[in-house]
């Protein structure tokens, strides 16, 4: 399972927007993006005062490359979403976020129980959560209307989850979700529509970067 393992904060930077990849860190005074909001590297700090036109291929790939860092997935990985896209019923920029907001790390980050989408892979990868009643251990793995996530019985003993429900309790449920706090469980009610996803992510502009 290849996941990137640099800094993460540089990222931010690049980016030019915080991606809250480190979740509480980010609302912080510690936040690297608050501190050096320019692009990392040697000549960041000068690039900032720079003023340049982009090319459309500077922002589409811009665009891909935040959606990537976004949801902590792989080049390869994202094309394979991207295909999985075209082929598809309609739109395919919004077919490609479902993918992506579907994906059983990122249900169990929307639920509130994880700090971040890497906490989550994490937790999933370690066996932590069971998927309608079956042990899973990949973060990958694509859910569906019906399908329910919870914390496994064996893993609640644990100091982490025992605290897990109060903090969960301070976090938003996007609606396309339920959840039950007390019994550390969710359920996909249904498939998210494009209003519902908020993340700061262009879908068009990907779909133009690999239409090319």
């Amino acid at each position: 399972m290849a996941k990137y393992t640099g800094p993460v904060c540089k990222l931010c930077r690049r980016e030019g927007a915080k991606l809250y990849l480190k979740g509480s860190r980010c609302l912080s005074p510690k936040c690297a993006f608050d501190r050096r909001d320019y692009a990392p590297g040697q000549h960041g700090p000068q690039a900032q005062w720079r003023r340049r036109r982009d090319s459309d291929y500077a922002i589409q790939l811009r665009a891909k490359q935040r959606a990537r860092r976004v949801y902590g997935v792989l080049e390869r990985q994202f094309r394979k979403y991207y295909r999985e896209a075209v082929r598809a019923r309609g739109l395919t920029g919004l077919a490609l976020l479902r993918l992506l907001e579907t994906r059983v790390d990122n249900v169990v980050y929307r639920l509130g129980y994880a700090r971040s989408r890497a906490e989550a892979r994490q937790l999933v990868s370690h066996g932590h959560f069971v998927v309608n009643g079956i042990r899973t251990t990949v973060p990958s793995a694509q859910l569906g209307p019906g399908d329910e996530i919870a914390v496994r019985s064996g893993s609640r003993s644990r100091t982490f989850f025992q605290s897990l429900g109060e903090e969960a309790e301070g976090r938003t449920t996007p609606t396309w979700l339920s959840r039950d706090v007390a019994a550390l469980s969710g359920k996909v009610d249904e498939m998210p529509t494009r209003q519902e996803i908020d993340e700061p992510v262009n879908e068009q502009l990907i779909v133009e970067f690999y239409s090319r």
